[in-house]
């Protein structure tokens, strides 16, 4: 129930916004939507009647405006581009629209009223079987079908829905099945006469049927990344109330067909393809006069000057964005310079237009409307791989221009005055955003900073210079509100920081030299936020100006420099920083000088430190445990570490990653008396170490206060490590081990302390015999996962506790025995595996608990045995049953006939496998699974038919593999299981996708 003062503000709203604010309810209150989405559907339900033509898109921007005014929409926190519905409004609007609206949600199988319009279904499941749509079948008069899917993700739907569903909404206006695994479309669409708004989008849809042109009132169409769509539909000419064409990302699209002239109330078409000998359809595009937003030409290769002329772009006023495309074969011997350059001449934009984009362009010389300063609300440029031109145009003259992108021009040698325009006294006025990238031959960079009344790029905040491999000289040397530099890959520059009053993220990579030629006294030196250096061939800034600049960033990167041997050599200090990044520097031996102490002055800021692929670093410097901010620490291939620190880790450390350091032995290499030691406190959270394999312990004397506060501790690869805390107890603050790759390993720890926090106990192909004893004074335990263990034998006979305890797996270690004889009493687990133990491991006398969701046997002939006789269907909450039926020679049917089992009606997961003798499902078995959704079967190879279809209605998912006379039975033409089958969104039979079918 809404507030009442909500519902009194509601009575005040106009109708007309209360219509499309009712409509809203059919989302969810967490569903982020754009503007441009809502308003297509309302225009496809009508709710944007006007008496002046083309006044759809300008009357839904008004009632959304009215909304969002009214908090009635607000924008999204995560994504400020979309908005959502608070709670409240949410609530609110499925109050207003009652039965009208409706979503599915989930696994509730709702029953919809008939009298029900308009509908969403949302669901996290990836395959939607026939029974998530059954409540559909009941709503007659049903306008809209939209379902709702994460984007990203792969769904499967039933082909009942596209054969049986869709042809009976006959009333349907709003249609969407995007972000479904849709291969092919049934040729029925004769039957949704009032169809306005259809979206295929995100589907691998190849062609669309013909069928569709019949839709004559037809408004929004949207096929994007659509990428198998080769075509769009011959006679599209037909639909000629079409308003809203959205093809982007639909890259198999080589063509577009004739007819666009015939679509005159087309205002959005984001992309116009021309094809190889089609270039006078480009003509057809003069009677779009209403389009808008932004538009893209793809294909100009195949246009001649007069097809663009009588393309008549600089007509269309509402266009604000162009995207002129040619191909990118440029070698190709039929492109001519000359064409490409006249065809450019003849589309020219209407001058109000706000972003240009042209890409792969094969003229010598851009048109002059490119340049010309009438273009005043100009901000973006792009220029994309031209590789014939020799000079840029004079994009200087453009006063609104904030962001120029030039990239992949070949022939471009030099850029000077004919950039910022002869005779302009202001050039590049508003720019901010400036980028150079892929100019193999360029060599010089005029700028003009001779002639003294010329201000050039006063408003640059961003300037990205990359891959210019012959650029010589230097860079502009009065950039006043330059904030962002970065050169890449620039061999020949000289790159000068002396003039940059404002720079605060600096990034160079691969330049000759560095140097700071600023004359200003030391207080007016700025200094950064972010400095990234890295393969600089020389670094010419005196130690003193490093400090200056560089010493207080709050990032700090140096990344392959050959000949660095230590930081101090040029300045650099790992006080003043706050996250500092060294790595690929080959003859790096230390970060700091020998004895360096903190000076009273330096504030050490401290709080990352990463290290990576420093083979000759053999020690850490004894300053680190005077930085008391430092709190993460991360080192990865320093082949000359022998030990990570000497007595003490970093007094405020947390968090710890060593990563590929072969010659570690210890973490703490102890060389003073333990009592000094025992004094300070390690505050060390969490450890992983990975691939050291001369790690034999933590400590060299095993120092009892590493661990004491850790919370987390990774192993991995140590094929050393033979004991953990041998002479220790237990840290009782730990909550997570993990161990892995360890064969050495016999000894974790003698016993379990009472106060232990431990949660997880993840241990993989590790030596260990036996877990330490007092596993039932873990009262916080959740998790144990024990795989490859070849010597464990069993657990203490002390057993577990239940109140916490909810994932027991244990594979793979074949003298393991027995499961813990209070397994049944353990009434919080819900996840059970046993797989590839002892032979004889048999079923606990008093069964499992009830409570399981999961349940694992592989390999287990004694526990399935006793299993099927205890009965399956006492696992009431079972969700999901894994069975691998090695030594289960006997078993013929699943679920056996002979006993009448019957399988839990909770499972929605059934995984089989190596049953050698199965020959057939017992469907009685089958009868009660409502929820079922995935089934899997492999290596059954006696195995001819599936349970009966009724018992599969709700099944996602089907996987068959090494089955080869199911497989045989399940084929599409001849197989007699086939009719089982043909309703499962998803089907899949020795790794072939057989449904959904994609047709040849």
């Amino acid at each position: 129930m809404c507030f009442p003062a909500l519902r009194l503000s509601y009575h005040y709203v106009p109708p007309h916004l209360k219509r499309c604010f009712a409509y809203c309810s059919i989302f969810p209150k967490d569903y982020a939507f754009e503007e441009e989405e809502i308003i297509l559907l309302w225009r496809a339900e009508g709710f944007l009647q006007s008496k002046a033509k083309n006044q759809g898109k300008g009357l839904g921007n008004q009632y959304f405006q009215d909304l969002v005014s009214r908090s009635f929409f607000q924008r999204s926190s995560k994504d400020k581009s979309r908005f959502v519905m608070h709670d409240l409004m949410n609530a609110l609007a499925q109050l207003v629209a009652g039965e009208i609206c409706c979503r599915l949600e989930g696994e509730k199988h709702q029953k919809f009223s008939h009298r029900s319009r308009h509908s969403t279904f949302v669901s996290d499941d990836w395959n939607h079987s026939v029974k998530k749509f059954e409540a559909f079948y009941q709503m007659t008069s049903l306008r809209t079908f939209l379902p709702l899917l994460h984007q990203g993700d792969r769904f499967y739907l039933t082909s009942v829905v596209l054969e049986d569903l869709l042809p009976r909404l006959s009333y349907v206006r709003v249609l969407s099945l995007s972000g479904y695994e849709i291969y092919d479309l049934p040729d029925r669409f004769e039957n949704l006469k009032h169809l306005r708004y259809l979206n295929f989008s995100r589907t691998r849809i190849k062609c669309l049927p013909d069928s569709l042109c019949t839709l004559y009132h037809l408004e929004t169409l949207i096929l994007r990344d659509c990428s198998k769509l080769k075509n769009l539909p011959s006679n599209i000419g037909n639909l000629v109330n079409l308003y809203f064409l959205d093809i982007r990302g639909a890259g198999s699209i080589k063509r577009m067909p004739s007819g666009f002239d015939q679509l005159t109330k087309l205002q959005t078409l984001s992309n116009f393809v021309i094809g190889e000998g089609d270039g006078h359809l480009i003509r057809e595009l003069k009677n779009l006069s209403n389009l808008r937003g932004n538009f893209c030409l793809f294909g100009l290769e195949n246009v001649k000057g007069q097809d663009a002329r009588e393309a008549k772009l600089n007509e269309k006023l509402g266009i604000d964005g162009l995207e002129l495309q040619w191909g990118t074969d440029l070698e190709n011997s039929t492109r001519k310079e000359e064409v490409e350059e006249r065809a450019l001449d003849f589309l020219r934009a209407q001058k109000k237009l706000e972003q240009l984009i042209i890409e792969n362009y094969g003229g010598v010389k851009f048109s002059s409307w490119i340049a010309d300063s009438s273009f005043k609300n100009l901000s973006s440029l792009k220029l994309r791989n031209c590789k014939n031109c020799k000079s840029l145009p004079s994009v200087g003259r453009l006063p609104l221009l904030k962001d120029l992108s030039i990239i992949g021009f070949d022939q471009v040698q030099k850029i000077g005055v004919e950039f910022f325009g002869e005779n302009k006294l202001n050039p590049f006025a508003s720019l901010e955003i400036l980028s150079f990238e892929n100019l193999p031959n360029w060599k010089e960079w005029d700028t003009c900073e001779g002639e003294e009344k010329v201000l050039k790029l006063p408003s640059l905040r961003e300037l990205s210079i990359k891959t210019c491999p012959q650029l010589l000289g230097r860079l502009p040397t009065h950039l006043p509100s330059l904030q962002k530099l970065k050169i890449h890959s620039c061999t020949s520059l000289v790159v000068s920081i002396s003039s940059f009053p404002s720079l605060c993220k600096f990034s160079i990579r691969g330049c000759t030299e560095l140097v700071d030629d600023c004359s200003s006294p030391t207080e007016e030196v700025s200094s950064f936020q972010t400095l990234s250096l890295s393969n600089i061939s020389k670094f010419n800034i005196p130690a003193d100006r490093t400090m200056l600049r560089f010493g207080n960033s709050e990032h700090l990167e140096i990344d392959g420099w050959e000949e660095l041997v230590s930081l101090s050599q040029h300045g650099f200090s790992l006080v003043g920083h706050r996250f500092i990044t060294v790595w690929r520097c080959p003859q790096l031996q230390s970060l700091e000088a020998e004895e360096a102490e903190l000076q009273p002055d330096k504030i050490s800021r401290v709080e990352s430190l990463k290290i990576a692929s420093c083979d000759r670093l053999n020690r850490l410097p004894q300053v680190l445990h005077e930085l008391t901010f430092l709190t993460v620490m991360e080192i990865q291939g320093c082949r000359g570490l022998v030990s990570f620190a000497e007595n003490n880790l970093p007094p405020n450390l947390k968090k710890l990653r060593i990563t590929n350091c072969e010659n570690l032995e210890y973490l703490v290499d102890e060389k003073e008396d333990n009592k000094s030691m025992s004094s300070t406190l390690c505050l060390l959270e969490d450890l992983e170490i990975f691939e050291c394999p001369s790690l034999m312990s933590l400590s060299s004397k095993g120092h009892k206060n590493i661990c004491n506060q850790l919370q987390r501790l990774k192993f991995f690869g140590c094929s050393k490590l033979s004991c953990l805390f041998s002479n220790t107890k237990f840290p009782i603050m730990l909550k997570h081990l993990r161990i892995e790759i360890c064969p050495e390993l016999e000894y974790i720890a003698q016993e379990f302390e009472e106060t232990a926090c431990l949660e997880s106990i993840k241990i993989f192909q590790c030596g260990i015999k036996s877990l330490p004893r007092g596993l039932d004074k873990l009262i916080h335990l959740q998790e144990i996962c024990l795989f490859s263990c070849s010597n464990l034998v069993s657990f203490e006979e002390s057993g577990l506790l239940s109140t916490s305890f909810r994932v027991f797996k244990v594979g793979g270690c074949g003298k393991f025995g027995a499961l813990p004889k209070c397994m049944a009493s353990i009434t919080s687990l819900r996840q059970l595996s046993v797989s590839n133990c002892s032979a004889d491991i048999s079923f606990p006398s008093e069964g499992f608990p009830s409570t399981l969701t999961s349940l694992e046997i592989s390999n287990a002939p004694n526990i399935y045995r006793s299993l099927v006789e205890w009965g399956l269907n006492g696992l009431t909450s079972l969700q999901e049953l894994t069975i691998a039926g090695g030594g289960c020679s006997n078993v013929v049917s699943f679920p056996e006939e002979g006993i009448g089992m019957i399988l839990p009606p909770s499972l929605t997961l059934i995984f089989l496998s190596e049953f050698e003798n199965l020959e057939f499902m017992f469907s009685e078995g089958f009868q009660d699974l409502v929820a079922f959704r995935e089934f899997v079967i492999i290596n059954c190879p006696k195995l001819k038919s599936l349970p009966e279809k009724d018992m599969l209605l709700s099944l996602g998912r089907l996987l068959i593999c090494r089955c080869p006379l199911l497989k045989e039975e399940c084929s599409s033409d001849k197989g007699r299981e086939w009719s089982k089958i043909s309703h499962i969104p998803s089907v899949k039979i020795d790794a072939k996708i057989v449904i959904p079918r994609e047709s040849d």
